[in-house]
């Protein structure tokens, strides 16, 4: 068994428990649920943005801890006064770290900043929770869905005014579940079976990306000539989460990052 099928069977008794606990009709009563969401791909692709989603995580499979001290609302208040377009959190306990109260500190210091849900999406329970805690945008991960589950849970997140970041992993899956009911399409340059990363990953994959989606690139990313090769080959933005949390302040980091970019002369 797989990392992957690890986390996914674990999830499936998380959103069990989780909806025994609170109905849908719960969520529903939740402030944040009756909020107009943020449009991420807006704020990836809008003139002079740096494209970076920013993301607050404590630790991963692979790694273990990152950062266990980082307050989410400092982190992220930080990360947004420094530059990041998007805010990515993640909602996974058992094996990222991350709980909902996280998404919604996040969205308490950041009013005006969209936020990503970070999570293994499997259920429509999970979108409507997203929904409740104040995320604008849902991540759906093709490795762990069937091409019609994409599309019912990217119709679900549009009809509640959420948008959808699709990842892959490489041509198969890209060709197997791309649909028109997603609005950005993440390439992970993060092998799932042997955790190396590779940007040639999404070299090989952006052309294959049609221009109706924002195209963003994820994992591997740790400094600005990365990112500026990958801008060039075509992405509009850029997930980084690691080469952040991993400093002892994430906010000064994405600075920098920025700051390095800036100095290029490709406009960001």
């Amino acid at each position: 068994m797989t990392i992957l099928d690890q986390i996914v069977a674990q999830k499936r008794i998380e959103v069990a428990e989780r909806m025994a606990a609170t109905p849908i009709s719960a969520l529903e009563l939740m402030p944040d649920f009756k909020r107009m969401p943020l449009s991420a791909r807006d704020a990836v692709q809008s003139f002079r943005s740096t494209g970076i989603i920013a993301e607050f995580k404590r630790k991963s499979p692979s790694k273990g801890i990152i950062n266990d001290q980082a307050d989410v609302a400092t982190t992220t208040l930080g990360y947004v006064k420094a530059g990041a377009a998007v805010l990515s959190v993640l909602t996974d306990e058992p094996f990222f770290g991350g709980t909902l109260a996280d998404l919604q500190a996040a969205r308490l210091a950041n009013p005006e900043t969209p936020i990503l849900r970070k999570d293994f999406i499997i259920d429509d329970y999970q979108i409507l929770e997203a929904k409740a805690w104040g995320a604008d945008l849902v991540l759906l991960i093709a490795a762990c869905l069937t091409p019609q589950q994409v599309i019912d849970l990217s119709e679900l997140a549009h009809n509640v005014g959420m948008q959808v970041l699709l990842e892959v992993h490489d041509e198969d899956e890209l060709d197997r579940t791309l649909t028109h009911t997603v609005d950005l399409v993440g390439v992970n340059n993060r092998n799932l079976k042997t955790f190396v990363t590779s940007i040639d990953t999404s070299m090989r994959l952006v052309e294959r990306i049609p221009d109706t989606f924002a195209k963003i690139t994820e994992s591997g990313l740790h400094d600005a000539q990365t990112m500026r090769a990958l801008f060039q080959a075509g992405f509009d933005g850029f997930l980084i989460g690691e080469a952040f949390m991993k400093t002892p302040d994430p906010a000064a980091a994405l600075a920098d990052i920025v700051a390095q970019f800036n100095s290029t002369t490709i406009p960001i």
